[in-house]
Order: structure tokens, then C-alpha cells, then sequence
């Protein structure tokens, strides 16, 4: 089996590939995403954990900065890696030369999107804090923390469009690498900034978000490295010649990004919907919903990271008219997802108590949380098959329609469902995980219709 300038990536001539093959090369693009997903969650996990550590106000000011930073960026991040579909295709149908040309007009665009976020960001942030019923000291560490970030955001978006450039080449590892290396870069920086260790002042919360841009810059300049001087991306010239920047292109792009981008952005943000509507629950339940639902956020990784790999291998096929294979790696992304799926249901049976005693040692809320995971278990299903097929759309570059069915399953149907529930039976909070499930479960059978229509249709375009 060839490969990309002899390296371990898409292979060139995949048409002939067996089933073991294929399950192979899945795993090679799929294991490292899974792993740099993981390390990504585990920089905000850190910033949490370690603020924590200094105050509970530096705590709760940076759990709320996360809150407000994490929709904005996982939406726009998905604008964005819209360039993952255009380069497999582009990569499948041997038009290896229009590659650096889409890529840095994706930079171009990533550019001009982080000054948006960051204007918007300068006009909404205090009405936004000063709206909320927040201690002083919690709402300065937001406050200054999210500006801290704000320093980083031009480097992290560069990054979402070199790492999606990467990725599409098949050389996922490397931005595992990049990623794991940047990890303990910003463990270390938390301590110093927090911490005020080896004479760097001490910043408490605030540090948190001083890291966290500087490891964004850090990843960011690695990139660079990686794509201009290291094969195989230094035989794409990506830097070598610089265009000026091609609205028609920019249009393109997101005709592709934005509708992926709006489609995680309605995914994610029901999630955030639904931990504000339950605030008028006990401090227990709330305690309990939370922790259940970081767990079930865990799990998600695994699902997220099917999908990105479907996105890659079925646009690379796509691209070069092999359809059969396209529609081979669809099945076994979500059939792995299933399979995946059902383990992880047999651990939060088995283990459910174990779980729940890692978030508190109180009685009840292990107790509360036990149940909500019974309830996880579900929409971890509907979760195993709606986010691949979402990454298998994506490969045949058909976005719209997901957008559409994500946002009338999770909010016209999920969250109305949830609250009725909720509120007009004895369920009480488990009203809005029932709420979560029917919107899942629908928006995975649709999405999944989809599919099975964009590959009739694909298959009768090329017979």
C-alpha cells in the first residue's frame, strides 16, 4: 500500500484496500484525534482544577469564563475546519496544486473571524458579566481572565485551520504531538501564574487565561513549523506564496464551515441551556446533574473524534469517486461508535457508583448522580450514531441539511420536550435528560437518512 511522500497517512491508492485494511487505516487517523481531543479538554480541566486551588472565587470566575468562551469557540472552530472536506477532496482527486492556495485563505478567514470575536467580545463582555447575579470578585476573575484569553484567540483559530489542514492529510499524529506537548507547557504555566511561583506574579484565576493564550501562541508557532518546513506539508508551499485574500473563496469556505460550525454550536449549547434551566433545582440535584453530565462529556470525546475521522477518510474517497469505500468507511465509523457505545453503557451500570463517588463524597448526590447516568446511557446511543454520521456528511460535503435536522431535534424538539417534562410531571430534573434523549434520538434517525440519501443519490450521479 502507497502512502503520502512515503509517510504513514492516506494511503493513494486506496480502492484497493481490504475490510482489515480499511479498519486499520481507520485507527491511525482515528486513535490520534482521540488523544489530542482528550489532551484539549484536559488544558480546561486544568484551569479549572488549579484555579480551584487558589480560591473559590478564582474557581467559580473561571468556570464561568469557560462557560461563556467554550460555545463561542467550539462554533466558530467548526466555521473553520470546514477546510478538513475541501483538502480530502482536493487530496482524492489528485488537485494536490489548489491545496495551499485553500489553506491560506482559510488563514486569511480565521484571521478576520478571531477580529470579530475579539470587537465583539470588547462591546459584549461587561453588559454580559454585569447581567449576571455574580459576586464582584467572580465577575473580575471572568472578566480579566476572558481578556487574558483574548490574546490567544488569533493563534488558536490559525491553529484550527493548520491542525484541520494536517489532519486531512491523513498526519493526525502529528497534531497529537503538537497537542501533547503543549499540554504540560501549560500545566506549568498555570503553576507559575496562579501561583505566583519563581518570582511571576501571582494572577490567581486570571493566570489561568495568561496560560492558556500563551499556549495557544505556542501551538500555533509549532504549526508553522511543522507546515512549512516539514514533509509531507512543506511540498503544499502553503507559506511560499502569498495571495491576496479571495472573497469568493471566503464564501466557499463557508459554505461549507459555517453550517458545521452552527451545527456543534446547537449540539454543545443545549447542553449549557439545560444546566441554566435547572438552577431552580436543589443545590443536590444541580451538584448531581453536573457531574453526570462532565462525565457523559468525557465519553463524548470518543464519538467527536469517529466523526472528525470520517471526515477525512470518506472525503478522500468521495474526492476520488470511490464511492463503495466511502460508504465502507461510513458503516464502520458508526458501527464503531455503537459498539463503542454499548461498552461504555455496561461500564456506567457496573461502575456507576465508582463514578459518581470521584465528583463528591456526599451520599446523596452520589446517589443522584448514579441515576442521571442510567439516563446517559441513552443519549450516549443516539450520541454514537448522530455525531459520526454528522463526520460522514461532512466527507461528501453535504452540511446544510445537518444544520437544519440538529437544530429542530435539540431545540424545537429536545429542549421543549425536556422542559414540559420537567415541569408538568414527578420526572422533576430528570424531565430535561428525557428531553435530551427524544431530541438525540430524533436528530440521529434523520441524520442518518440523510446519509443513506447522499449515497443513493451519489451512486446514481456516477452510474
Amino acid at each position: 500500500m502507497t502512502s503520502l511522500q512515503n509517510s504513514e497517512a492516506l494511503p493513494v491508492n486506496m480502492n484497493t484496500t481490504s475490510f482489515s485494511q480499511k479498519v486499520k487505516q481507520f485507527l491511525i487517523i482515528f486513535l490520534p484525534i482521540f488523544t489530542t481531543q482528550i489532551a484539549l479538554s484536559a488544558m480546561s480541566f486544568f484551569d479549572t482544577n488549579m484555579s480551584g486551588k487558589f480560591s473559590p472565587a478564582d474557581l467559580a470566575g473561571v468556570a464561568i469564563g469557560t462557560s461563556l468562551w467554550m460555545p463561542v469557540q467550539t462554533g466558530l472552530s467548526g466555521i473553520l475546519i470546514g477546510i478538513t472536506p475541501v483538502v480530502s477532496h482536493l487530496l482524492g482527486s489528485k488537485r494536490n496544486d489548489q491545496i495551499g492556495y485553500n489553506v491560506i485563505q482559510a488563514l486569511y478567514l480565521g484571521i478576520a473571524v478571531s477580529l470579530v470575536v475579539i470587537g465583539a467580545g470588547a462591546l459584549l463582555l461587561g453588559p454580559i458579566l454585569n447581567g449576571m447575579p455574580l459576586e464582584h470578585r467572580v465577575a473580575q476573575v471572568a472578566f480579566y481572565f476572558l481578556c487574558a484569553l483574548a490574546f490567544g484567540i488569533i493563534p488558536l483559530f490559525g491553529y484550527t485551520v493548520l491542525r484541520s489542514f494536517m489532519d486531512a492529510l491523513g498526519q493526525t499524529r502529528t497534531t497529537m504531538f503538537i497537542t501533547l506537548v503543549s499540554l504540560p507547557v501549560n500545566i506549568f504555566l498555570n503553576y507559575l501564574l496562579i501561583f505566583g511561583r519563581w518570582g511571576f506574579p501571582q494572577l490567581g484565576g486570571v493566570g489561568a487565561g495568561v496560560a492558556t493564550a500563551c499556549t495557544y501562541w505556542l501551538i500555533f508557532l509549532i504549526s508553522l513549523f511543522f507546515v512549512h518546513r516539514v514533509e509531507p506539508f512543506a511540498q503544499y508551499g502553503i507559506f511560499r506564496q502569498w495571495t491576496r485574500v479571495s472573497l469568493s473563496k471566503w464564501k466557499e469556505l463557508l459554505k461549507i464551515g459555517v453550517p458545521i460550525g452552527f451545527a456543534t454550536f446547537f449540539e454543545t449549547s443545549i447542553f449549557a441551556a439545560v444546566t441554566l434551566m435547572m438552577s431552580r433545582f436543589d443545590t443536590t440535584t444541580i451538584a448531581a446533574h453536573q457531574a453526570a453530565l462532565n462525565f457523559a462529556s468525557t465519553l463524548y470525546m470518543l464519538p467527536v473524534s469517529i466523526c472528525m475521522a470520517l471526515t477525512i477518510l470518506v472525503g478522500y474517497e468521495a474526492g476520488a469517486g470511490r464511492l463503495r469505500d466511502a460508504r465502507q468507511y461510513s458503516l464502520l465509523g458508526i458501527g464503531g461508535a455503537i459498539g463503542l457505545s454499548l461498552l461504555t453503557a455496561i461500564v456506567l451500570i457496573v461502575f456507576g457508583e465508582q463514578i459518581a463517588g470521584v465528583y463528591s463524597n456526599d451520599r446523596e448526590v452520589i446517589a443522584l448522580t448514579q441515576h442521571f447516568l442510567i439516563y446517559a446511557i441513552f443519549f450516549q446511543i443516539s450520541d454514537a450514531i448522530a455525531t459520526p454520521t454528522q463526520g460522514a456528511l461532512r466527507g461528501y460535503k453535504d452540511v446544510n441539511p445537518a444544520l437544519i435536522i440538529t437544530f429542530i431535534a435539540y431545540w424545537i424538539i429536545g429542549l421543549p420536550v425536556g422542559y414540559l417534562t420537567a415541569t408538568y410531571t414527578s420526572l422533576g430534573a430528570f424531565g430535561y435528560w428525557i428531553g435530551l434523549i427524544a431530541g438525540l434520538a430524533v436528530g440521529a434517525t434523520a441524520l442518518l437518512w440523510r446519509l443513506f440519501l447522499v449515497q443513493k443519490q451519489a451512486a446514481l450521479r456516477k452510474a
